[in-house]
Parts: structure tokens; C-alpha cells; sequence
């Protein structure tokens, strides 16, 4: 299997026209390879900088769960710091989990800071939502996002071999007029559900 390493997001761009199939750090396509075959070429974004950024408002697809710091937000942080053993996060990477995992463990961070996410398709990079990357499992280069003031997230405890835990994961953002949201999104087994509800004391 040839691996391809772009510099470029144009050099990316024609692996990807070429065959090359995205991996993170492979570690939920290893097992069905190893089963089923190795593709002829592979492709990874870790040496290409857009795909790599971790900032207030910005997270890289190629980056892997344990970098995720206090650079973004709580939320995020804290969905990235109980995705699996500490092995799973040196290689997990975000695009990973959010385009090619069942569970998205970050998904519900994600929703709750309405981040709009930069793909890369064959035809060129676009903008789309968060539906899209679950739906369609696009490569994925980064996450971008409006700093909340605040947020939170709870993960309940789970149990080996059982159904997903219980997620709960909260932002609080402001609007251009002054008024404050609270969004929230939960996963239950394999659902997320998302809410958003006008928050202070002139709320409804």
C-alpha cells in the first residue's frame, strides 16, 4: 500500500481524484483491511497545515485527539479527552471520529459550537454542515466555529460492550443584538438530538 503525505491541499486534491483513500490514524479501518484487503494507495493529511490548525475557532481534521488543548473550547476538549484509552487519542484523529466513526464522540461538541466544516472533494474545497460529514463521510479539513462564552459536557459512565453512553454537551453563544442562546445536543445511543433556547433573564 502506498501512502501519500500532500503538502498541498491541491496535491491532496489529485490523490484523492486518483483513488487514494483518506485515513487518520487508521485505527477503525486497520481491522477491515487487514480482514478484507489493502487498498493500493492511502492518503494522510497529517503534513498538510490547513488540515492541522487547533485555535479559539478553528480545529484541523488531521488532527489527532490528544493535541486537542485549552486553545478551543471547553466542550470540545473535554468530548476529545474521553474518546477511548490514551493509545486510541495519540492516533484517533478528528476527521476520524466525526466522518468515519458510529459513535462521533465529538459530534454533539461540535453541534452545540454550530461548526461549519471545510471538505475537500474531488472538484475542489467547500464549506457544508456538520449533516453532510456524518451523511456523506467527505474528507474532512477542519472544523470552524464562533467562540461561545461558555460550555459545558458530560459524559455518563458507560460499560464495555454496551450501548454508548449518555452524552450531554451545552454552549452558550451571543447574537449580533446582544441576546444570549443556549444550544444543546445529546446523544442517546447512536441519536444526537439538538436544541436551542433563547437564555437571561429576558428570555420567553
Amino acid at each position: 500500500m502506498l501512502v501519500r503525505l500532500p503538502k498541498t491541499v491541491e496535491q491532496a486534491r489529485e490523490h484523492l481524484t486518483e483513488g487514494a483513500v483518506p485515513i487518520g490514524g487508521a485505527t477503525l479501518v486497520w481491522a477491515t483491511w487487514q480482514r478484507d484487503g489493502f487498498p493500493e494507495q492511502a492518503m494522510s493529511l497529517r503534513e498538510l497545515p490547513q488540515a492541522n490548525v487547533i485555535g479559539p475557532e478553528e480545529l484541523g481534521g488531521a488532527v489527532v485527539l490528544s493535541r486537542i488543548d485549552d486553545r478551543v473550547p471547553y466542550v470540545l476538549r473535554a468530548a476529545a479527552g474521553t474518546v477511548g484509552t490514551g493509545a486510541v487519542r495519540r492516533a484517533a484523529t478528528v476527521g476520524g471520529n466525526l466522518a468515519g466513526s458510529a459513535l462521533r464522540c465529538l459530534l454533539p461538541a461540535a453541534l452545540v459550537l454550530e461548526a461549519r466544516a471545510t471538505v475537500l472533494a474531488s472538484h475542489g474545497v467547500y464549506e457544508t454542515d456538520l449533516a453532510e460529514v456524518t451523511a456523506k463521510r467527505p474528507l474532512l479539513l477542519g472544523l470552524r466555529w464562533t467562540a461561545p462564552v461558555a460550555s459545558a459536557y458530560h459524559k455518563a459512565p458507560g460499560e464495555v460492550g454496551g450501548e454508548p453512553p449518555l452524552v450531554v454537551a451545552t454552549a452558550l453563544h451571543t447574537d449580533t443584538d446582544g441576546r444570549h442562546r443556549l444550544r444543546a445536543a445529546v446523544r442517546d445511543g447512536y441519536e444526537v438530538l439538538t436544541a436551542t433556547a433563547a437564555y437571561g433573564p429576558d428570555a420567553p
